[in-house]
């Protein structure tokens, strides 16, 4: 059976147009034209796929994708006027796995919907090479002891999904600990954005790599900041590393 995909737009013309070439390509679809109307639909039916305008009437796309994501984790696609990197952030650090800027090309958006389908609503997509820079195997993390991972006096353990930096908690996100531990386990290993981005955001994610430098800002503000550290260190034309000494 086809994988059936929720569409939330308010602009008529544009759901339509989109139901049209979902249709064709053999996906079963379903429209909602407000965020309230939206959020109900998705709750009732278990839908394989939703494509959520982040400007709707009632509710906003951000408030469904807040409140579903408390019930169901439904892979959901951001259609979005809006071009600035915090609020593409701010929908994929609330559980959105994937974003399109309006106006866009079909073509685009099918690819996101095949990719996000294979990866969460139709079987796993096996990760690919890693990409690192200047090594050919990943090296160790400094520890490594029953998933903790440390760096001076800050710990990161992974089966708890918490951080401390000298006893004191630091509160993260989900994406900001992902990339917090890859940098870890790839101690002194210079990683590029391209190869961040497919191991935070997924091995064919099609977004921006500036949403990385979001997140290294992210970390730097709650660590290197608040404890006067230069753990993040940027390699210029290449990408990030932790090093370490």
């Amino acid at each position: 059976m086809e994988a059936c995909i929720l569409i939330v737009e308010d602009e008529e013309k544009l759901a339509r147009f989109v139901e049209l070439e979902l249709l064709h390509e053999g996906y079963r679809v379903d429209k909602a034209a407000d965020g309230r109307s939206a959020l109900d639909m998705a709750l009732e039916k278990d839908y394989d796929l939703i494509l959520l305008d982040i400007m709707l009437p009632e509710l906003s796309g951000m408030e469904v994708l807040r409140r579903l994501q408390k019930s169901k984790d439904t892979p959901v696609i951001l259609l979005t006027a809006r071009d600035a990197v915090m609020d593409k952030v701010s929908g994929l650090d609330a559980g959105a796995v994937d974003y399109i800027t309006k106006p866009f090309a079909i073509e685009e958006l099918l690819a996101r919907i095949r990719v996000a389908l294979k990866r969460y609503g139709h079987g796993q997509v096996t990760a690919g090479p890693s990409g690192a820079t200047g090594a050919k195997d990943p090296a160790p993390a400094e520890s490594h002891e029953e998933g903790v991972l440390r760096w001076k006096d800050l710990e990161l353990n992974i089966p708890r999904h918490s951080v401390t930096y000298g006893g004191h908690s630091i509160d993260l996100t989900n994406r900001e600990f992902e990339m917090l531990r890859i940098l870890l386990e790839n101690m002194d290993i210079v990683l590029s954005r391209d190869t961040l981005l497919e191991k935070v955001c997924g091995y064919e994610y099609l977004g921006e790599t500036n949403v990385i430098d979001v997140y290294v800002r992210y970390l730097r503000s709650k660590i290197d900041e608040v404890f006067d550290v230069h753990m993040i260190q940027t390699v210029r034309g290449v990408g990030y590393v932790i090093k370490s000494n």
